[in-house]
């Protein structure tokens, strides 16, 4: 129930489960779901009159991206009022009224809390670059400078200084992100009670928690030295290296979140595996989970794409499967707003593989250990989309990525090109495709705000709820087998053939209940045939069968299969 302390969640199950823990995630971007005015823009109404498709589903929790007032420079995540509603996504009307349309299917929501920076259009800001004398000043990190000559040589993630100058007052302002992201600053104690506000604001409106943006960057080095060659490869690292995280966060904690019976699950940019506990065991007072990045980076080197064995994946499930703490818990994603398409990414988009694939990696991703999160149209198989050039981008950070890679480093532009289309963010915020007319269903305008994948006559989500063998009804029997069986939410997790180079089989263990998952991740058939499997009764696969199946050796190319051992 929202209101009901942590404390008092904790002691009534005494085994450390909790209601987030077995949740099923499903990630909106407004912005791109669904538009009920035509005006090309997905908005609040139109979400609440897809919530019926969501609860079909099986998914009982969901994220939305920010929709607060902004500019929209980065889509959302660069906010200039905390309290309001973005007018193209609704009002404050239209999110009361989805809030309860939500609890009435039995669907809870959770907010994006972007509080490392703010839009450079939100008055605290406005207010901070009018003076050096402005009691707003210290809201945000500047530094006497000369136009041309950053205070230090910190870049921001995107490329580029992270600093920009003002002439106006001959000092420049830190910026991680984009110019017009300005960074908070966290060392002021006036700034942590702006953001405790703003969290018991949403909080008291009856939200759920916080996925929280990038909150490992809140605390900053205070030195402000220059970074060493080495650290300049990887600057993200220094920056989620600030000495005052932690005990912000259990700031946080204390003063909000123990308040109420809600999730947070942090962005943790820049750190490494090792360093989860920190966040994640529930002694600590911080967070309950972090997404971690380890799985959605091991495509990439930098800014290229490369290929990636199964057993670097293998390796890190592993290693998530083994406890860190007492009471540490995972997140587990293969897709978000910031990521490529899952399908595209690690199964095979291409006919005849494209849906068989998009099934395999969902039961990877439905029985792994942690809370799954689903981002739209991943549970249709929505594939990545075809770009033809630079100007097909509509990304903040692309034109800075390359002014950074090509212009500045040299690197070659079609190389760079290539990985882009991969790897890019555009590729996961074009419309939902829901049916197959003009603009897959998604707006009546003329022109959305961001085109439609053209295969979305193929893939859609008016199809995929008629087909029974779809994408679609194959994650909801994966939800609901994730419901039904305790061991896939809460059992150990073994590596039970680790040096296959095509096959993923794992098993997930609770007591005497154990679940066996076998998975072909790979375009080849071939005889795969163990023991384990002689008396394991099949629960679910991709290729519908049913019934006792130890006879069945032959695993079909990206065949998936989940057994009851």
């Amino acid at each position: 129930m929202i209101g009901q302390s942590r404390a008092a969640s904790a002691a009534q199950t005494g085994t450390g489960r909790a209601w987030w823990k077995e949740a099923v995630i499903y990630e909106i971007y407004p912005r791109s779901f669904k538009d009920s005015n035509g005006d090309g823009i997905g908005d609040l109404p139109g979400i609440l009159e897809k919530l019926p498709y969501i609860r079909d589903l099986g998914v009982d929790t969901i994220w939305l991206a920010p929709i607060f007032q902004s500019p929209n420079r980065d889509n959302g995540y660069d906010i200039s009022d905390y309290r309001a509603i973005m007018p193209e996504f609704g009002t404050m009307d239209d999110f009361e009224r989805l809030m309860a349309k939500a609890s009435s299917l039995g669907i809870r929501i959770i907010m994006d809390l972007v509080v490392n920076h703010t839009s450079d259009q939100h008055p605290w800001f406005q207010k901070s670059r009018a003076s050096k004398d402005s009691p707003y000043r210290d809201y945000y990190i500047w530094r006497d400078s000369a136009q041309g000559h950053p205070p230090n040589n910190w870049p921001s993630v995107w490329g580029g200084s992270a600093w920009a100058f003002e002439p106006e007052t001959a000092s420049s302002y830190l910026h991680l992100f984009s110019p017009q992201q300005p960074d908070l600053n966290w060392d002021n104690p006036a700034v942590r009670e702006e953001v405790f506000s703003i969290m018991k604001f949403w909080l008291d409106k009856g939200v759920s928690g916080f996925r929280m943006d990038v909150i490992t960057m809140i605390s900053k080095m205070p030195s402000f030295r220059d970074m060493t060659p080495e650290e300049l490869k990887a600057p993200e690292y220094v920056y989620a290296a600030g000495p005052h995280l932690h005990t912000y966060l259990r700031e946080m904690n204390d003063r909000v979140l123990s308040h109420y019976d809600v999730m947070t699950v942090g962005e943790a940019y820049g750190m490494h595996a090792q360093d989860i506990p920190l966040f994640t065991d529930s002694a600590r007072r911080e967070l309950d989970m972090v997404f971690a990045f380890d799985i959605v980076h091991v495509d990439r080197q930098g800014w290229r794409k490369v290929a990636w064995p199964l057993s670097k994946l293998k390796e890190i499930y592993a290693a998530a499967g083994r406890p860190r703490s007492p009471d540490s818990w995972n997140t587990v994603f293969l897709d978000n707003h910031d990521q490529p398409r899952a399908v595209s990414r690690f199964g095979n988009d291409s006919a005849p593989f494209r849906e068989v694939s998009a099934k395999a990696i969902g039961t990877m991703l439905l029985t792994q250990c942690g809370t799954p999160f689903i981002y739209q149209g991943e549970e249709l198989g929505m594939t990545n989309l075809p770009f033809d050039g630079l100007d097909d981008f509509e990304d903040v950070q692309v034109p800075l990525q390359w002014d950074t890679r090509v212009k500045r480093q040299g690197v070659d532009p079609d190389a760079f090109l290539e990985s882009l289309k991969g790897l890019g963010r555009d590729n996961a915020r074009s419309p939902m495709q829901w049916d197959a007319s003009r603009h897959a269903g998604f707006t009546t305008a003329e022109k959305p705000w961001y085109r439609v994948n053209p295969n979305y006559t193929e893939i859609n989500a008016q199809d995929c709820v008629s087909n029974a063998g779809s994408v679609y009804h194959y994650f909801r029997d994966l939800i609901a087998l994730r419901r039904k069986y305790p061991a896939l939410i809460y059992g150990t997790y073994q590596d039970q053939d680790p040096d296959h180079s095509a096959v993923f089989f794992y098993s997930r263990q609770l007591e005497s209940s154990k679940i066996l998952i076998l998975i072909n991740m790979s375009d080849r058939g071939f005889t795969y045939d163990t023991p384990l499997l002689a008396r394991a009764s099949l629960l679910l696969s991709n290729m519908r069968h049913r019934g006792v199946t130890q006879d069945v050796t032959w695993l079909a190319p990206w065949e998936a299969r989940v057994y009851r051992a």
